[in-house]
Order: C-alpha cells, then structure tokens, then sequence
C-alpha cells in the first residue's frame, strides 16, 4: 500500500509539472490607454487650468507692486478654481498618472499657503519664490495630460 501511495505521489508531480510547463506564458495585456469620453472629460477642463498658467505675470506683478489684497483675491480666486479643476481631472487620467498629479496638486496648495502667507506679512521675496513654484506646479501638472486626440 505505501509502495503503491508513493507511486501515485510520482504520477501526480508528474503530471503537475507537465501541466504547468504546457501553460506557456499569459496573454499579453495592452499597456493603458485613454478612451475617447476620459479624453473629451479632460479637454473639457484644460482651458481653465491654461487661462490661469496664461495669467502668471499678472500675479507676478501684483506681487512686485506689494498690492496684497489682490494677490489674495488672485490666489483665491482663479488659482483655487484652476487647482480644484485639476483634481477633478486626476479620476480621469490613466492609473500611473494618477498619484503624481495628486502630489502636484498638494504642492500645488503647500505654494499658494505659502504665498498668501507672504502676502499677509508683506515678505515679496517669500512671494515671488512660490509664485515661481506653483507656476511651476502648474507646469508639471499640464505636461501629464494626453495630448488632444
């Protein structure tokens, strides 16, 4: 009987390496890619985040001429419009794309705190640094965006 059990045993690695020799290799998977609706929910956005990167000597210039209380409303206004567009963008870039954007758009916000914290002690070299920075963000975010299809 164990004579018999051990031979049953052979059989059956035998088998099993034949099976798993025979699989071959699995099915290659097409790398990600943007389907038609992601590209046109993209595009739908990106003028607003490209009006706001047009804009950047405006706010560069309210900064030199230390007028504050419209660095603030700059800040606040279109700057936080274009950063909350780009995280409505994030869902629908491909899943690799995903977590840099998310990191830039915190940058993004770490920039414009810093700014209106500079605007709010009048420190215009503070200012313009992370003015240069979130433009900076801004930048990085565009170039992870597919290009119009």
């Amino acid at each position: 009987m164990v004579r018999q059990r051990s031979i049953l045993s052979l059989i059956l690695v035998l088998l099993t390496t034949f099976l798993i020799s025979c699989g071959g290799p699995g099915v290659a998977v097409a790398p990600p890619t943007y389907t038609t609706a992601q590209l046109e929910q993209i595009q739908e956005y990106v003028p607003e985040i490209q009006a706001v990167r047009d804009r950047s000597d405006e706010l560069k210039n309210l900064i030199k001429k230390n007028e504050w209380v419209k660095v603030g409303n700059f800040i606040h206004g279109p700057i936080t419009e274009a950063r909350l567009t780009m995280t409505y963008i994030i869902p629908h870039l491909l899943p690799k794309d995903q977590p840099p954007a998310r990191q830039i758009t915190k940058e993004l916000l770490g920039h414009l705190v810093k700014i209106d914290q500079a605007a709010s002690s009048g420190n215009t070299l503070l200012a313009l640094s992370n003015y240069q920075a979130a433009y900076t963000d801004i930048d990085q975010f565009l170039q992870l965006l597919p290009e119009k299809g």
